[in-house]
């Protein structure tokens, strides 16, 4: 078998999680690693086990690299799926597409302009139980949509020592606990239902207005301890907290909170969807269970089991029931639908996986949110 050649960009915590996936394709190997400096990548190349380690100007010259992963801060992301595109790379990105709708519009128009194949990282609608969410409200089992409860909550940001890159303006974005989780959840949300949010009102919160740097690089989740003098202060604008409430286009409403400093909660995704039939609830922390609600019987709970899901959702599970299935498999299973794209050499007319248009939907979202908490007021999406 000849194996579709890739390159990866950026090494935090994403990058090799994007790298343990990849390896799990039979048709894929990743062959370079790309860094800020030729150095650091090939450090970190040697570390992953990948041939080379390279600048990103170099792996663009690399002919045999038909497809780039974007794992770098989110300033870059516009640039560099930029670059790569006219370079002529497939490009998987991850979210936020671009720091703006001007960015991420261009790079619509970029990707479908090359016909290349283009994806976004919104990797958790790859849990086999929402896409079984998904397929039971497209066959009518919901019913209409009354309301809709999420929840992204977090506590890596919970102490004023946490510290990363995602608090900066210039890196991040003007947004963060939205940009970075709370995308996530909307797009899950919009996914599921078929709806589209028409208007939102939203209410940040800064728990955290002063937080301490460390002088020295830390990883991210890593559990490193520092001295008092090891900190300088460092003012943050960004939410570490959000309420948004949604109005979408069947009338219905719903609402969401998303929060970084929630003591306890490691990454926890929950969403519940209320039908005139129905109500379905997934919770990242239990994924391989979908709750099933009723009025007039008992209540159910299906678990993950191929022969037990719907024959449309069967393509994203790979182990018998039982066998539980997590957050690695969902980039797997991602990259499975976007390589199969890859091989065809071109974007997919009706894509089964997340695309740049995708993510420039949840740009807009994100930057209405922001403008409702700016302006304190209902704002029309």
């Amino acid at each position: 078998m000849s194996k579709i050649k890739v390159g990866v960009v950026g090494t935090g915590f994403i990058g090799p999680a994007h790298i343990e996936a990849l390896r799990r394709l039979p048709n894929v190997e990743v062959v370079a690693l790309c860094e800020v400096t030729e150095e650091l990548a090939k450090e970190k190349a040697a570390q992953l086990g990948i041939p080379v380690g390279c600048t990103f100007d170099d792996l663009l010259k690399m002919e045999e690299v038909q497809c780039v992963h974007i794992c770098t801060p989110n300033f870059l992301h516009y640039s560099q799926s930029k670059a790569a595109l006219e370079a002529g790379k497939h490009v998987v990105c991850e979210k936020p597409l671009a720091k703006d709708l001007d960015e991420a519009e261009d790079l619509v128009k970029i990707a479908k302009e090359k016909g290349l194949v283009n994806a976004v990282h919104f990797n958790l609608r790859y849990y086999p139980m929402v896409r079984q969410m998904k397929v039971m409200r497209e066959k009518g089992e919901l019913g209409d949509v009354f309301s809709i409860i999420g929840s992204y909550l977090q506590d890596w940001l919970f102490f004023d020592t946490d510290y990363n890159w995602r608090l900066e303006p210039d890196k991040s974005g003007d947004s963060r606990a939205i940009a970075d989780i709370g995308s996530h959840l909307m797009d899950i949300i919009e996914y599921v239902t078929g709806l589209k949010t028409v208007e939102l009102l939203a209410d940040f919160n800064t728990v955290h207005p002063i937080r301490k740097k460390p002088k020295k690089r830390i990883e991210t989740y890593s559990e490193t301890v520092l001295g008092p003098d090891d900190y300088e202060d460092v003012p943050i604008n960004t939410e570490d907290h959000a309420n948004v409430l949604l109005r979408f286009d069947n009338g219905n409403k719903g609402s969401i909170t998303v929060s970084q400093v929630s003591a306890g909660r490691k990454n926890q995704l929950k969403v519940e969807i209320s039908g005139s039939k129905k109500t379905f609830a997934f919770n990242s922390e239990s994924p391989n269970e979908m709750w099933i609600g009723y009025r007039e019987q008992p209540n159910q709970v299906l678990m993950k089991d191929p022969s037990l899901v719907d024959k449309d959702v069967q393509s994203v599970v790979s182990f018998p029931g039982g066998h539980n299935e997590g957050f690695p498999d969902t980039s797997k299973q991602l990259f499975k639908e976007v390589y199969a794209a890859v091989a065809e050499g071109k974007q997919p007319e009706n894509p089964t996986f997340p695309t740049f248009a995708d993510g420039y939907r949840e740009l807009i979202v994100a930057e209405r949110i922001l403008e409702s908490n700016r302006e304190q007021k209902w704002i029309k999406v």
